[in-house]
C-alpha cells in the first residue's frame, strides 16, 4: 500500500469551479455496480435482494449482458461533471457525445497498472485499442464480448439500446429509490459547498473523505487510492457528487479530457468513517509481528497492565512498552486508568473491521 494515489492538479482553480451537486445518473450507477457486485455492499443487502428479486428476467438479461459499464469500474459518462435535476437531462448529455468519445469510455473503463493514464485512441480507430477493448469485454463472459462487438459495429445503435435500458431501470426501481434519496444528498451538496464558503477546501475535503486531502503547496487534491495516477482541474474545475448508494467506494472521474469528478458516500449515522490505507497498513504490519500477536491475544480478554504483559510472556517491561506503544498508534489498543495503574485493551471493534477470522483466532 502507499504510493501516490490519485492527484488532481488544482492550480488557480477559483472557489467557484468546485461543484457540489447530486446527480441521478452517477446514483443509478451505483444501484447498478451494487446489484452487480454484491459482496461490495453488505450494508445494501436488503435493498439488494429486495430489487433484484422484483426485476423482470428480460431485464435482468439485459442488465447482465452489459454490467462491465459499471461492475468493475464505471463509464466516465456514467458520473457527470455537469450533474442535472433529472436523470432524463442526464442521458441527454451523453447522448451529445460524439461515437468516438462514448465508445472509448464504454469500452476502456479501466487501468490495471500503476503507470500514469494516457490519453487511449478511440477503438473505433485503433486496432490495438480495439483488440483491448474486446479482451477486457472477453474476460467478464461471452454476452458482454458480444456487446462490445455490436457496440464497436453500431455505435448509434448499442447506445440507444443502452439508454433504453436505463430508462426501463427508471421505471423498475430506480424512480422509487431515487426518491428516497435525493433529499439527503441535496442537503450533503449544500452542507459541503457552505464549508467551502465558510472555512475553505481543506475543510471539505476533510468532510468529504479521509482519503481526500489537500498536497501541501495547496496545488493539488491528493487521494488515497491504489492506482496511481493524475489528472488537471485548470480550466474545468472539480465536481463533488454525494452518494447514498456507492459507499464505501470513493469513486473519481480522472480520464484525460473528461471534467474531475469526485464521487463519495455521504456520511450515515451508526456506520464507521472509512479509514485511509496506510493506517489499514499500520495495523496489518503491527498484528503481523508475533511478539505484538501475543500481547494481542492477551489485551483481547480483558485491560492489562505493562507489567502484567510482561510477566504473561516474560518480557521486559520496556519491550512491552514498545510494542504496546505500536499497536497504540495503530489504533488497535485503549488505555484507561485506575488510580496508578495504566491499563491497556485491545479494541475489537477496531479488529472486526480488519475481519471476523482474525478477531475469531485472537479469541480462541
Amino acid at each position: 500500500m502507499g504510493g501516490v494515489g490519485l492527484t488532481i492538479d488544482i492550480t488557480g482553480v477559483p472557489n467557484e469551479r468546485f461543484i457540489f451537486s447530486p446527480s441521478p445518473l452517477g446514483e443509478l450507477a451505483a444501484m447498478l455496480h451494487a446489484l452487480a457486485e454484491p459482496a461490495h455492499h453488505p450494508a445494501l443487502h436488503g435493498w439488494i435482494t429486495t430489487t433484484a428479486a422484483s426485476l423482470k428476467p428480460e431485464l435482468s438479461d439485459r442488465l447482465l449482458e452489459a454490467d462491465f459499464l459499471w461492475r468493475s469500474a464505471r463509464a466516465d459518462f456514467f458520473v457527470p461533471g455537469q450533474p442535472r435535476d433529472t436523470l432524463a437531462a442526464e442521458l441527454d448529455d451523453v447522448d451529445r457525445l460524439d461515437d468516438e468519445t462514448y465508445v472509448a469510455a464504454a469500452l476502456i473503463t479501466t487501468s490495471c497498472g500503476s503507470t500514469p493514464q494516457r490519453r487511449l485512441r478511440s477503438p473505433l480507430v485503433d486496432a490495438d485499442a480495439r483488440h483491448r477493448a474486446r479482451e477486457l469485454a472477453l474476460a467478464r463472459g461471452p454476452r458482454q464480448a458480444d456487446f462490445a462487438d455490436q457496440l464497436l459495429a453500431d455505435p448509434p445503435g448499442v447506445r440507444a439500446w443502452v439508454r433504453r435500458l436505463l430508462e426501463d431501470c427508471e421505471q423498475a426501481f430506480f424512480a422509487e429509490s431515487w426518491a428516497r434519496v435525493q433529499h439527503q444528498l441535496a442537503a450533503d451538496s449544500r452542507h459541503k459547498a457552505d464549508l467551502l464558503a465558510r472555512y475553505g477546501l481543506d475543510t471539505v475535503l476533510a468532510a468529504v473523505s479521509p482519503a481526500t486531502t489537500r498536497s501541501p503547496d495547496g496545488r493539488r487534491i491528493l487521494i488515497d487510492k491504489l492506482q496511481d495516477n493524475a489528472t488537471t482541474a485548470q480550466g474545468q474545475g472539480v465536481t463533488f457528487t454525494p452518494t447514498a448508494f456507492g459507499r464505501p467506494h470513493l469513486l473519481v472521474v480522472h480520464a484525460p479530457g473528461w471534467r474531475p469528478v469526485v464521487q463519495y458516500p455521504t456520511a450515515e449515522a451508526g456506520l464507521p468513517h472509512p479509514v485511509p490505507l496506510d493506517l489499514i497498513q499500520r495495523r496489518i504490519d503491527a498484528l503481523a509481528h508475533p511478539v505484538r500477536r501475543r500481547i494481542a491475544r492477551t489485551l483481547a480478554r480483558g485491560p492489562h497492565t505493562t507489567g502484567e504483559i510482561a510477566e504473561a510472556w516474560q518480557l521486559s517491561t520496556p519491550e512491552v512498552s514498545r510494542q504496546l506503544t505500536v499497536l497504540k498508534q495503530a489504533g488497535l489498543t485503549t488505555v484507561s486508568r485506575r488510580g496508578r495503574y495504566v491499563h491497556h485493551q485491545l479494541d475489537l471493534t477496531v479488529c472486526a473491521r480488519l475481519g471476523a477470522d482474525f478477531v475469531e483466532a485472537i479469541l480462541r
